[in-house]
């Protein structure tokens, strides 16, 4: 007897002193690193099975190539379509799969997602792109290219799943990786930012809020955060102190993976810099701006649910976008929006079109313009509305064109809007190290 009470006690201690050694992981940081890695394994498992259709090697292998303890994860499918995932003896977390809405981590107390009920996406299967579900005719030189491409990146290890090329409002060419198609679902991570800029710019289009409105929440009245604006936000120069690093128990991957209301991590965030003074890329900034649709829109979910079905989904001609809420129902903007290559490029073609979609106007042309002109910090003007811009200073993309601007996100998503070449270019993928956008865009607009 007490030798099992005694193995009892140093396994674990055994196991924390493996884990400490293998990941390179202090013991401080154990609990948020677990917590950290059973969030993301349960979250990331959960959309990619039943979003993405993924089978379980893809998706142990996504996740395993984040870090090692993502390694050492293991899953279990549970029953109501949810996902759990566990890292050794630490408690697991769950992520549930609902129609529409995909995966969110469960918390207690937070139920009222099961009530939500959001329209199914059908457009027109006999139009084109972007009005319906029509398939492409490609151009065949270009579609070769693309296929070439492609083939090219994953012999290299990029794991490029998606290349789409839109030129004068057609799909020009689409290539995609096997087990990949034009209906997959792909993760945009960071460039779900761009479509949340999207939804603020839609509901400014309908007179429910203006860019220069300061006094947001009740939470920044009684201090200098009073003063932030909705461009400040839009431009990640509110001034915010936010930790962007995504290690264990920092701000955004506390909110990404322990928060049931992911904006409220950066709605505690104090004031660093003068609003409007300093650019710096926040997640919970989008996240802020996610909330604040919500609350203009009544602070109900099922009402945004219906706003962005009603006010882009459709008019869009949308095909299989979700994005992702949290517990408390406020879509997590910053990084969970799965849509597929197709679906990607129709947000890229409406800011191409200056706010207008398939004959339908959604966003005033002066939102377009303002949102890929340079913001007036002082460190780093070249971030229009949650989009990257070649314009402002050093251009990111050399060998792009000046009025170039992308949505960007990790694991090298990419769709890049080309108003010269009248183009969006799209890449979606799991890269583990840069992507050469540069380069590899460059090639297809040559060749437009």
């Amino acid at each position: 007897m007490k030798r099992m009470i005694l193995a009892l006690i140093l396994l674990p201690l055994a196991l924390l002193l493996a884990l400490w050694w293998f990941a390179d992981i202090s013991p401080r940081q154990l609990a948020p690193a677990t917590a950290l890695a059973t969030g993301m394994g349960a979250k990331l498992a959960c959309s990619s099975r039943y979003l993405s259709g993924f089978d379980a090697q893809r998706v142990s292998d996504d996740l395993a190539s984040y870090s090692a303890l993502t390694r050492l994860l293991s899953y279990r499918d549970l029953p109501e379509h949810a996902v759990q995932a566990r890292l050794l003896f630490s408690p697991p977390s769950v992520a549930r799969y609902r129609p529409g809405l995909g995966c969110t981590l469960e918390y207690a107390g937070y139920d009222g997602l099961d009530a939500l009920r959001v329209p199914p996406l059908a457009p027109p299967p006999q139009l084109p792109w972007p009005a319906g579900a029509a398939p492409a005719v490609p151009e065949p030189s270009l579609q070769r290219q693309l296929e070439e491409m492609l083939a090219a990146d994953n012999r290299a290890g990029l794991d490029t799943r998606a290349l789409l090329v839109a030129v004068d409002g057609r799909v020009a060419a689409a290539a995609y990786a096997p087990g990949i198609d034009r209906d997959t679902p792909l993760l945009g991570w960071s460039m779900g930012k761009s479509i949340v800029a999207i939804l603020l710019g839609r509901l400014e289009a309908l007179g429910a809020l203006q860019r220069d409105e300061q006094d947001l929440f009740p939470a920044w009245s009684a201090d200098a955060r009073v003063g932030i604006s909705v461009e400040n936000l839009l431009q990640m120069s509110s001034g915010l102190a936010f930790d962007e690093e995504y290690v264990p128990g920092s701000d955004s991957t506390r909110m990404l993976f322990s928060a049931p209301s992911a904006a409220d991590v950066a709605m505690a965030s104090p004031l660093q810099h003068p609003p409007g003074s300093y650019f710096s890329y926040s997640s919970g900034t989008t996240n802020l701006l996610a909330r604040l649709a919500f609350e203009r829109l009544g602070a109900d979910p099922q009402a945004l649910v219906d706003f962005f079905h009603r006010e882009l989904a459709l008019p869009m001609g949308l095909e299989t976008m979700v994005l992702e809420p949290d517990a408390s129902g406020v879509p997590v903007g910053s990084s969970y929006v799965y849509a597929s290559a197709r679906d990607w490029a129709r947000f890229g073609q409406l800011l191409l079109d200056g706010g207008r979609s398939n004959g339908r106007r959604l966003l005033d042309a002066a939102w377009v313009t303002a949102a890929s002109r340079p913001n007036a910090s002082a460190n780093d003007p070249r971030y229009g509305y949650q989009l990257w811009l070649n314009a402002g200073g050093e251009r990111r993309w050399p060998s792009l064109p000046d009025d170039a601007y992308a949505m960007l996100g990790n694991r090298e998503q990419v769709v890049m809007i080309v108003p010269s070449a009248r183009a969006v270019l799209v890449r979606l993928g799991w890269s583990d190290r840069a992507y050469p956008v540069d380069d590899n865009f460059a090639r297809i607009l040559d060749a437009l």
